[in-house]
Formats: structure tokens, C-alpha cells, sequence
């Protein structure tokens, strides 16, 4: 493969200085990891927004959860189409094969897809609609979402909105999964919704007895 490259200088740097450091310090936990296998408790649904750091947000070491991102931390519905489906293997394999007992979601503040989604359903983001728009056609997940806020006037507030949603839609679409949805009659798994404020540092959690997100 003629176009890769070696690691740019300072990534190598910090390489040596994690395994000089942090492997160094916990090599024992790291060998088990690598001999047993992975027992993650949860898996975590988030976007691949740099400022979204998961582990640092809940202090989690490694082997703690299984992670997923991808563009607005979207979950699509069950469909075994045949084509590729990268959100849906990863769910698969959290829930059938590493049995976690814990399915996050968490949305975050000033999310670029969102505000993508609803540019492209307002014919603000012409570029989103054509076919050959990877990030325009993974939208359309979250068509429902700009729907569902149409009484929001406020373009800004409405994307905030919209944030939520695609935590909300992404938990209904995870229930279109029959194992998924059988692990949770059973009891044997629990789904959560979460939003995050970046700037603030704040943590909000869907609550069904509301019907809304409040802090935790």
C-alpha cells in the first residue's frame, strides 16, 4: 500500500510515554485483558465528535466498555438487508456475543451531523441530498427528529432539539432488533439515553417518567 505513511513524530512520542507510564504501571491488568478476553459491562453509543472522550467523561479504565461512534450517534433500524452495517454488527456483537447488561446512547452539544440533518430536511444543504452523500443518506435516520421538532422556531434551539432526538430515535431503533428487544423483556439488558453538554460539563439523562432529559 503505497499511500500509507509512517505516524507522524509526536503520536510515537506519546506512544512511548503511555507504555513507559500508564502500561507500565498496570502491565499485570493488561496481560489478562489480552489472555481472558474482553467482560465489558456496557456498551456506549456515541458520536465521533473529537470532543466526545467517553472514558474520560465516566474515569473508565480499560476492558470497562465496549464503544461504538459513529457520525451523530446514530443507531439505524433492523434491517438484514445484506449490505454493510457496521452500527448494527458492533450491536450484535455487544448484546449476543459479549452479553452486556448496559446499551448507552449519548448525544452531545453542537453536533455537526445533527446540524447536517437539519440543513439538508430544511433545503439549507443541497450537497446532503444527493446519492452519493455518505453523511447525507446516514441522516436520513434522523429525518423523523426534524419532524418531531417542527413547533421549535428557533433554528439553533431546534438542532439542540434535534440532539435529543437522535439519542430518542436511536433507543426506538435499537427495540426493532429482536434480540435486542428480547434481552430487555428479559431483563437481562437495560438501555440508557444521554446528552452531554461539552462546553458546560453537564450530563443529562432521558427520564420515561418525564418524558424529557434532566441532569444528573
Amino acid at each position: 500500500m503505497q499511500h500509507a505513511k509512517p505516524l507522524p513524530a509526536y503520536l510515537i512520542q506519546r506512544f512511548h510515554g503511555w507504555r513507559a507510564t500508564s502500561y507500565q504501571d498496570n502491565k499485570a491488568w493488561f496481560k489478562r485483558l489480552a489472555e481472558r478476553g474482553q467482560h465489558p459491562r456496557a456498551m456506549v453509543i456515541s458520536c465521533c465528535d473529537s470532543r466526545v472522550h467517553v472514558t474520560s467523561i465516566f474515569g473508565a479504565d480499560e476492558g470497562e466498555f465496549f464503544i461504538h461512534r459513529n457520525v451523530a450517534n446514530l443507531v439505524p433500524p433492523y434491517n438484514p438487508d445484506g449490505e454493510y452495517h457496521g452500527t448494527s454488527a458492533a450491536v450484535e456483537y455487544a448484546v449476543r456475543a459479549l452479553k452486556v447488561a448496559h446499551v448507552v446512547v449519548l448525544g452531545h452539544s453542537s453536533c455537526g451531523g445533527v446540524k447536517g440533518c437539519h440543513d439538508m430536511c430544511a433545503g439549507l444543504a443541497p450537497e446532503l441530498l444527493e446519492k452519493s452523500s455518505f453523511v447525507g443518506r446516514w441522516m436520513d435516520i434522523l429525518r423523523p427528529g426534524f419532524e418531531r421538532t417542527a413547533d421549535v422556531a428557533d433554528a439553533e434551539e431546534r438542532v439542540k432539539a434535534m440532539e435529543k432526538q437522535a439519542v430518542l430515535i436511536s433507543l426506538e431503533n435499537l427495540m426493532t432488533f429482536p434480540f435486542v428487544r428480547d434481552a430487555v423483556e428479559n431483563d437481562h439488558l437495560t438501555l440508557h439515553g444521554l446528552w452531554t453538554n461539552t462546553g458546560e460539563g453537564e450530563l443529562h439523562q432521558f427520564d420515561p417518567a418525564i418524558g424529557s432529559f434532566a441532569a444528573v
